[in-house]
């Protein structure tokens, strides 16, 4: 299968395939050109729950990021080692809340031993991921003005490689609690946010996760990325956001379809933060 997968995680799953070896295993399976390895890296806890003086608010939230990304740089490089003869593996991180410190933000992206930096926004300040949330007690439209507002900030930032799923609340609004919703309202916000990423020279993920969930479209849909192209955007990257190898590659044939009818002739991934690009057949 032609096609390239910018969004994998390792998980724990008890048979193996879950790991860093399972997805590059798998991708190899597949014909994938190119497999990113992005482990999740939330900026708002990179430090110890100590430091921060909080409690986790569910069972999921975890502290000291800084302890996983040095695991999965040594478990990317392994990987590359292992692999990296048959599949181009992506050592990356999908980094979660940059606004919080643009500073540490910095910091964090000078380790050379990365080639990718997705940027994502999981969650708004003072609540929790948007998986957490209950939308019959949300205002809704208040906490999308809010995502996207502090999406733009992330994106007039513009220092990462990839900003990623876009329309990341709609996976809970409309997937999970099957609420409609009208992104008109917020279109100009969603229309700064694409230029300051084509401005910035930054690249737009295609996220296909959607797909196989209760949403079933993409994060963003076609539309955006259409609009994305139209206003100068190159660099189109496309992610399954998998977490284990089952979904390493799920939705990548449909991805390409997406991007071609948008109006992109290539995709891309990166290597040593640059990207390189690969003509859609």
């Amino acid at each position: 299968m032609f096609g390239i997968d910018c969004h994998t995680h390792s998980g724990n799953s008890p048979d193996g395939t879950g790991t860093v070896g399972g997805l590059c295993r798998r991708a190899i399976s597949l014909g994938l050109e190119a497999l990113a390895i992005t482990e999740h890296v939330e900026l708002n806890r990179w430090h110890s729950q100590g430091y921060y003086g909080t409690t986790p608010r569910n069972d999921e939230e975890e502290y000291s990021y800084y302890k996983r990304m040095e695991k999965a740089m040594k478990d990317n490089h392994a990987a590359k080692e292992a692999y990296g003869n048959r599949l181009h593996i992506i050592s990356g991180i999908e980094l979660g809340q940059i606004p919080c410190d643009f500073g540490l933000a910095d910091s964090v992206m000078q380790d050379n031993r990365l080639d990718f930096v997705i940027a994502s926004l999981h969650e708004l300040k003072n609540k929790p991921d948007f998986y957490f949330l209950d939308y019959r007690t949300e205002d809704v439209p208040k906490l999308l003005e809010q995502y996207f507002s502090e999406l733009l900030t992330l994106c007039q930032w513009g220092k990462f490689d990839v900003l990623g799923h876009m329309t990341y609340p709609l996976r809970y609004i409309e997937g999970e609690a099957g609420m409609p919703v009208d992104l008109s309202a917020y279109e100009e916000q969603i229309h700064e946010c694409l230029k300051a990423l084509v401005n910035n020279g930054c690249g737009l993920e295609l996220n296909t996760s959607g797909l196989r969930q209760k949403y079933g479209k993409p994060f963003p849909t076609l539309e955006y990325i259409k609009l994305y192209r139209e206003m100068g955007g190159e660099s189109l990257s496309i992610g399954s956001d998998a977490h284990c190898a089952e979904d390493v590659g799920s939705g990548i044939k449909e991805a390409i379809a997406i991007a071609k009818e948008a109006g992109f002739s290539y995709l891309c991934y990166y290597l040593e933060r640059e990207p390189v690009y690969i003509p859609i057949p």
